[in-house]
């Protein structure tokens, strides 16, 4: 799994993950984010396994949550999958988002 290093979205930190954001809603710090990486962790890792999300699954585990896609098949920020609508296992709606 590869970890990156990128700017928090809430308070311009460089090279911060988890907690210890002022500005967060949550208290963690979140990347900008793109398709290929967790904005939580950096990692490149989809579904359960974040130990720094806030955000959890149906079934309540802490999920990964990639940044949106600009590629020209978008994929799902929690699965990474390119289907629509309902179906997704890994969101906490239970639905595809992008």
């Amino acid at each position: 799994m590869g970890f990156r290093n990128d700017t928090c979205r809430y308070c311009g930190g460089s090279g911060r993950h988890g907690s210890g954001c002022f500005y967060s809603p949550h208290g963690n710090h979140a990347e900008i984010g793109d398709e290929d990486h967790c904005i939580y962790c950096g990692g490149t890792s989809y579904g359960p396994g974040c130990f720094y999300s806030p955000d959890k699954s149906k079934s309540g585990s802490r999920v990964h949550r990639h940044g949106h896609s600009v590629s020209n098949r978008p994929k799902c920020i929690w699965c990474g999958g390119t289907s629509t609508g309902p179906g997704c296992f890994h969101s906490p709606t239970g639905k595809h988002e992008f």
